[in-house]
C-alpha cells in the first residue's frame, strides 16, 4: 500500500520544525514508530531539504510544499518543492563554517536523491529512505 500526504508551509525558519513534526506524525500514523530508523532518517532529510528552501529559495516565494510517501516495502520518499529553478548542489564548507553541509547529510543518509524540474513552476528535491 502506498500512502502519501502533502502540505504547504510558509517560507519561514519556524516552518522547518513544523515540517519535521508533520512528517513524523504522518509516518507514525502509518506505522513508523519513533524507534523506526526509516522515520528518523525521513525526519532528518525533510529538515535539511526544508532548511535549504528557507535559506536559499526565491525571495518572493511565500510558501513551499512538503510531501511524504510511505511505500509498501516500508521505504519512504520525501519531496520538498519550491519555485526556484536552480538545482541545489553540495558545496565544500570550511572547517569553521556553521552551514553548507546539508546536502552532504542528504547524500549520506538517503539511498538516492535528486531533483525533478517542474518547468516554470520550479523544482522538487526528493530523497528516498530504504527500509532494511
Amino acid at each position: 500500500m502506498l500512502r502519501r500526504n502533502s502540505f504547504r508551509l510558509p517560507r519561514h525558519p519556524a516552518s522547518v520544525g513544523l515540517a519535521r513534526r508533520r512528517v513524523r506524525e504522518h509516518l507514525a500514523d502509518w506505522g513508523h514508530g519513533p524507534a523506526d530508523p526509516v522515520a528518523a532518517d525521513a525526519v532528518l532529510l525533510v529538515s535539511e531539504l526544508a532548511t535549504n528552501v528557507v535559506r536559499h529559495g526565491p525571495l518572493l516565494e511565500r510558501e513551499f510544499e512538503v510531501a511524504v510517501t510511505a511505500l509498501a516495502d516500508g521505504s519512504c520518499l520525501i519531496e520538498v518543492s519550491d519555485e526556484g529553478r536552480l538545482e541545489p548542489r553540495p558545496r565544500v564548507a570550511g572547517q569553521l563554517e556553521e552551514t553548507g553541509r546539508g546536502l552532504h547529510v542528504v547524500e549520506n543518509v538517503a539511498a538516492a536523491w535528486g531533483v525533478w524540474s517542474r518547468g516554470r513552476h520550479g523544482k522538487t528535491v526528493w530523497a528516498l529512505v530504504v527500509a532494511d
